[in-house]
């Protein structure tokens, strides 16, 4: 298995107030996580920071993780846990009152992939069957276009597209959607917060997830591409693909 994380301030913001990584527990299984902070001045980027800094910290501690069961109690668990803590934080300092982040995570092993998310940064799967997303926004706009209010092309430029039903740390108790998918041989997942998935389209997706380049390189195309459309916001990803080890030389 191969894991890339690129984070980029953008072209506008004075800030990254996203963050993530892969992180790999003692049995050699990754961790991959994006977390998009939102909030005052320097708000966000203490709330998806100690998201983060939290959950490597005690994925570095778990050794026992090897069925989709297990997976899904223990991101329920680790996240509900940093959810109170951030809740807790804002409370106790006024400067971070009402902060927030989102929060798309995968616990990848040789056999599945387990995927938590809250708030709009998503989760794709490219495999034998296509490319396709994973996860649904917890946003205003998709909450229209699920009650039939509005088509999937009036959300793409809806005004309020940046509006979040749900978030990490902003109430004292959050739901989030898990769910567990095969992973298999030439799999690919691509997590990321919204600065990549409002900028580049499907379409460019699966271009730069099938070109015959290596996982780096596709990592900088993304970048790259969400930058020459205008950088407004923050832009991180994380990138796993799928090979057998046992059968690479």
């Amino acid at each position: 298995m191969k894991a890339v994380f690129r984070t980029d301030r953008g072209k506008i913001r004075q800030h990254n107030e996203d963050n993530g990584g892969i992180f790999i527990n003692p049995e050699g299984v990754r961790f991959a996580v994006v977390a998009d902070g939102m909030g005052g001045h320097r708000a966000g980027d203490v709330a998806s920071s100690m998201t983060v800094e939290h959950i490597h910290n005690t994925w570095n501690e778990t050794v026992s993780v090897n069925t989709p069961q297990e997976a899904e109690s223990w991101l329920r668990e680790k996240i509900e846990h940093v959810n109170r803590k951030i809740f807790e934080h804002s409370e106790q300092n006024s400067e971070y009152q009402g902060m927030g982040t989102t929060i798309v995570a995968a616990i990848c092993t040789d056999k599945f992939a387990t995927i938590a998310n809250i708030g709009d940064s998503r989760c794709y799967l490219n495999n034998e069957s296509g490319f396709k997303q994973v996860t649904e926004d917890h946003s205003l706009v998709n909450e229209l276009v699920r009650s039939g209010q509005i088509t999937r092309e009036d959300a793409e430029h809806h005004p309020r597209k940046n509006v979040l039903v749900r978030a990490l740390g902003t109430e004292k108790n959050v739901d989030m959607d898990i769910s567990t998918i095969v992973f298999e041989e030439g799999d690919v997942l691509l997590l990321c917060s919204d600065g990549l998935s409002n900028k580049v389209s499907e379409k460019e997706m699966v271009e730069i997830i099938t070109a015959e380049t290596n996982l780096e390189e596709k990592a900088d195309s993304f970048i790259e591409l969400a930058n020459l459309y205008g950088g407004e916001d923050n832009i991180t990803l994380v990138l796993v693909q799928f090979y057998d080890e046992s059968e690479s030389g």
